[in-house]
């Protein structure tokens, strides 16, 4: 059973990575360009939000995907960073000082991925070294990498 997060001392961001393979083609993964906050906007992420007091992991990246995306995904592993110095075991991919995001593979379910909030355009794009030419939020393109790592095995 999902343990729930304290978020006592960090903020914690819950974000996905979807990916799909599709017959002939090579692995997709789902990016969406950032609207707001000024210093990020035009920026691309992962999907997902922060983290409501009490709820699991899950249950909050649920929440931030129907409210963000309008879907529904099935979640899968954590991704991890192992031996990466903005990764911890503990508290996931520090993004800020006190902000850690916990970032999960899914596929999805239900629904089109349209962007309802924060967000003015989404995209599925190869997972191919030509992701790290997307203009990411500093704090995520590590996690890119591992993702093409990852893939690549």
């Amino acid at each position: 059973m999902e343990s729930r997060t304290s978020t006592q001392h960090t903020k914690i961001v819950v974000a996905v990575a979807l990916l799909r393979r599709r017959p002939g083609l090579e692995a997709e993964l789902f990016i969406a360009r950032r609207t707001s906050p000024e210093s990020v906007a035009g920026m691309w992420e992962f999907p997902g939000g922060k983290l409501e007091p009490g709820e699991t992991l899950h249950e909050g990246l649920h929440r931030e995907l129907l409210e963000e995306l309008g879907v529904s995904v099935v979640l899968h592993e954590e991704i991890v960073g192992g031996g990466h110095a903005s990764f911890s075991p503990e508290s996931g991919w520090w993004l800020k000082e006190t902000t850690a995001m916990r970032l999960f593979r899914g596929e999805l379910v239900d629904g089109e991925p349209f962007p309802l909030q924060d967000h003015d355009r989404v995209d599925w794009v190869p997972v191919t070294p030509r992701l790290l030419d997307y203009a990411w939020i500093p704090a995520d393109r590590p996690i890119v990498e591992q993702i093409l790592r990852d893939v690549s095995v």
